[in-house]
């Protein structure tokens, strides 16, 4: 299930929901079904050298290293 935004026409509340496409979106807000599906950006996915960079070094912090190919992994004895 894809995550959309939406716009509460009863509320005026932006929300990020997790749902089916052919599910009636709930204003988590006010409890109103009259939403708006907003047009968004699509994020990269982790392409970004700076971001890939910045994720590996995160993942070498707290000892896991899941960012990383298995070729890249080091081999335990």
């Amino acid at each position: 299930m894809p995550l959309y935004d939406f716009h509460c026409r009863d509320c005026g509340q932006m929300s990020e929901l997790l749902i089916k496409l052919s599910d009636t979106p709930v204003c988590p807000h006010c409890g109103g079904s009259n939403m708006e599906k907003q047009v968004v950006q699509i994020a990269p996915h982790l392409k970004t050298p700076g971001i890939l960079q910045s994720a590996r070094a995160q993942a070498a912090k707290e000892g896991h290293f899941s960012n990383y190919k298995p070729s890249e992994r080091p081999r335990l004895k």
